[in-house]
């Protein structure tokens, strides 16, 4: 009579657990794709999306004294590749397409507009004026117009992805994008086109109050206060 020995199982390697856990990583990650492309289940496993957040808390109260003149629409695309030294980009690395649109205002301070940069006639016919440069302000970029075209990370920094807090943040290119429309309002003529506006809006304040002659010019420099 005989008996059949059962064999025991044996343990699955190190490696292999890995390359199983890789394998489960990507089935999921490409399960959830298609899912997103077939009519129907994408609504089903959908998400809501519900705001629970608190009420805005007024932190500060600021003065402005300043006379926004001119406003310039900029648009910038920005094209930021990030790699690792030592590993291939399928790897390691991210490259984000990214368009930035945004506005820069020109303004001319009046607070820093003194006695001494004021001179009127006795009989307020005629009146002379001397005022700062205008100045540029800090981009602002519109996120209605705003968007990134494309994104390409390598497969650490997808699995990377899974974990963050943040997966999809485009601080470092709303940064870079700002930053360049920085400078294209620097060589743009917007202060020149401020420093007119202005002029004109003086004008017609001034000539509507009974003033005849009126003359605005502008100067840098320390301005003491009125």
């Amino acid at each position: 009579m005989t008996t059949s020995i059962k064999r025991l199982p044996r343990r699955m390697p190190g490696w292999a657990k890995l390359v199983t856990a890789v394998v489960l990583v990507l089935a999921v990650m490409f399960a959830g794709i298609r899912l997103s492309l077939l009519p129907g289940l994408k609504d089903f496993f959908g998400t809501e999306t519900h705001d629970r957040s608190g009420p805005a808390l007024l932190e500060s109260i600021q003065d402005i004294s300043r006379y926004d003149a001119a406003s310039g629409n900029f648009q910038v695309v920005v094209d930021l590749e990030k790699d690792a030294k030592y590993l291939p980009d399928a790897i390691r690395g991210t490259r984000t397409l990214y368009v930035g649109a945004g506005t820069v205002d020109a303004y001319v301070d009046l607070g820093q507009v003194g006695k001494q940069d004021v001179t009127v006639n006795e009989d307020r016919t005629s009146a002379t004026l001397r005022l700062p440069h205008a100045a540029l302000g800090e981009p602002a970029l519109d996120p209605e117009r705003s968007y990134a075209v494309s994104k390409q990370r390598g497969l650490l920094d997808r699995l990377g992805d899974l974990f963050s807090d943040n997966p999809n943040s485009e601080q470092a290119v709303q940064k870079l994008a700002s930053r360049h429309i920085g400078d294209a309002a620097k060589g743009s003529g917007l202060t020149k086109r401020a420093e007119s506006n202005t002029t004109d809006m003086l004008e017609g304040l001034l000539h509507s109050l009974g003033f005849k002659e009126v003359e605005v010019s502008y100067g840098s420099g320390p301005k003491n206060g009125a």
